[in-house]
């Protein structure tokens, strides 16, 4: 069974057992967190589309709370000596999808 969900304005693919990381969710290492904000899903009676999926959600358990990689952001003015440089570091969630259904 396959889902696509969205959550932190990113679409994901997801499975059972996937282990996903997504924009930062509420809640501590170990807790179980619901995503109702299903797209598709895809089982033996078929596939089913829509804008959100009427009746089924994603839950997973949080493996980790953590943050990405550092990426810089410059910004420049050709002959203006204008120059900003500023870092940025991402909050994720660290998923492990548990189960797909109603």
């Amino acid at each position: 069974m396959i889902a696509v969900v969205r959550t932190g304005g990113k679409q994901y693919k997801v499975a059972i057992d996937d282990i996903v990381r997504v924009e930062r969710l509420p809640g501590e290492k170990g807790e179980s967190v619901a995503l109702t904000d299903v797209l598709l899903v895809t089982d033996e009676g078929g596939i089913k589309t829509g804008a959100a999926v009427e009746g089924v959600k994603v839950t997973g358990r949080i493996l980790q709370q953590l943050r990405d990689k550092k990426i810089l952001v410059f910004k420049r003015r050709r002959r203006k000596n204008y120059r900003r440089k500023q870092g940025h570091r991402q909050n994720l969630t660290e998923l492990q999808i548990t189960a797909i259904g109603a």
